[in-house]
């Protein structure tokens, strides 16, 4: 257990000493910000420090640092560290980097905001790139839910019943969508989310508090691959748990709060500070993964087996109930209640915005003012449409393009941070580095993993580091050049 807390001080600690000198690095100002320039009443909403700072971290966490954490933990508490140095020294980082630029940039997408330092190029690529994603997002942000909800009600409806039928709940998710993606942030978002971003801390602080009332012990971290098919740690681990350490999605819902925030020096509290409180999450539930299943052999065959017969749903709902479901207040079961809340209503929270990001990145791309209602309806109708066409294929497919496409959009923003850093005259290394470690997990990853080139390790490994290098010093080399 001592790993366990020794990460959990590090993550908290992180947002009082390594942020601050982020934010010294980045500059803040005192001008006005685009919420104040631009106040629209429907994306431009000023909006209190503590609602702001509980919305982004809905925006951003969803059933990521929960499904994504668990998924890891197959490879170990290994996984910790992962979590709380991604969490750290990279996905906080792109946290504040994307929002930041965002704020400066008038509260454009970050399909925008890269390209005006990265170049034009850049710019159309991650503009289709990030609708697509961020489709594919709220896709899995709503097929996951659905799956969960007929999880629940299996043993409780009759058969036949709406209540067992993915379609019925996937068809109330999608209704939601439409309402959130283009109402006025303030009508829905920043009403209900600070509850719910509320609801998710205090399932993450059950979670732990029932573990160890329940006597279950958090092993010590081991470099060693507990994995029980020996997937190699490097580079799945790191695409796996994606939202947990860092991920490209968060640059997507970012400049939603870019366009709230009345401070520059806000940055910190709203994108770094949201970011430590996903990392402490996902350390909690991949503490949990490893904790509560049998090992066999010292691998963590009891974890695979669950995953194998209930999914990624089944396994939340049973470590629910086995860390804080015998706590009763009546017949309700806070287990139950919050995995309905935890794990039902905070990932659909993230797929709203998803859908809503997607909305403001056309937008943002085809120059079309989003106050007058109809003009809002045209964009979000079709890519609600696409979204539920996609919601039709294997859950796990999407899951895994899903996280592979997260980890190369947070390396691309990485390097339109580090040209910014760079063009200012700044510590560009607090990017580079990260920038540089993404680029290498998304190339190695392209390289081996089964659904893409599926190439053997002792190719994919070295092939992807010269890969690296020969991309990082061509960026490198248009960096100083200033093109």
């Amino acid at each position: 257990m001592i790993s366990f807390f020794t990460c959990l001080g590090l993550l908290i600690l992180s947002y009082f000493t390594y942020a601050k000198y982020v934010e010294r690095v980045f500059g803040p100002s005192m001008d006005q910000t685009p919420a104040i320039r631009f106040a629209n009443g429907v994306d431009y909403v000023p909006m209190p420090l503590w609602r702001m700072v509980l919305v982004q971290l809905l925006n951003i966490a969803g059933l990521g640092p929960v499904f994504g954490a668990i998924a890891g933990a197959l490879w170990g508490p290994c996984v910790f560290l992962w979590i709380t140095l991604g969490t750290i020294f990279a996905g906080a980082v792109h946290d504040f980097a994307c929002g930041f630029l965002s704020i400066r940039n008038d509260g454009k997408s970050v399909s925008e905001v890269t390209g005006i330092y990265l170049g034009p190029r850049i710019n159309m690529f991650m503009r289709i790139f990030s609708v697509i994603l961020l489709v594919m997002v709220g896709t899995v942000f709503a097929v996951g839910p659905a799956n969960l909800l007929v999880f629940l009600f299996k043993g409780h409806a009759a058969q036949g019943s709406l209540l067992v039928n993915a379609y019925f709940w996937l068809a109330l998710i999608f209704l939601y969508y439409f309402f959130a993606t283009f109402l006025p942030v303030d009508k829905i978002i920043g009403r209900i989310y600070p509850l719910f971003g509320i609801c998710l801390i205090l399932m993450a602080l059950g979670v732990t508090g029932g573990m160890f009332a329940q006597g279950y012990q958090i092993p010590e971290i081991t470099l060693q691959n507990l994995h029980p098919t020996h997937l190699p740690i490097w580079p799945l681990m790191f695409v796996t748990v994606a939202c947990g350490a860092i991920s490209g999605f968060h640059a997507t819902q970012s400049p939603l709060m870019a366009r709230c925030v009345t401070s520059e020096y806000q940055s910190r509290q709203v994108f770094y500070g949201a970011m430590v409180l996903e990392g402490v999450i996902a350390l909690i539930w991949a503490a949990a993964g490893c904790a509560v299943y049998e090992r066999t052999g010292g691998l963590m065959t009891g974890l695979q087996e669950m995953l194998q017969h209930s999914g990624q749903a089944g396994v939340v709902y049973d470590i629910c109930l086995k860390t804080i479901g015998p706590l009763k207040w009546g017949t309700i079961s806070f287990g139950l209640l919050f995995v309905m809340i935890g794990v039902i209503v905070c990932p659909i929270t993230s797929g709203d915005t998803a859908f809503r990001a997607s909305r403001l990145v056309l937008a943002d791309w085809f120059k079309v003012d989003q106050k007058p209602f109809l003009k809002r309806l045209y964009l979000s109708l079709p890519l609600l449409l696409a979204g539920v066409i996609i919601s039709q294929l294997p859950y796990d497919i999407i899951w895994r393009y899903f996280s592979w496409s997260n980890q190369t959009l947070a390396m691309i923003v990485l390097w339109a941070a580090t040209f910014y850093l760079y063009g200012k005259k700044r510590n560009y290394f607090i990017a580079l580095i990260p920038a540089m470690f993404m680029t290498t997990v998304s190339i190695t990853y392209f390289l081996i993993a089964p659904e893409c080139l599926h190439l053997p390790a002792t190719i994919a490994w070295p092939l992807g580091f010269v890969l690296m290098v020969m991309l990082s010093s061509y960026m490198i080399a248009k960096m100083k050049k200033g093109k």
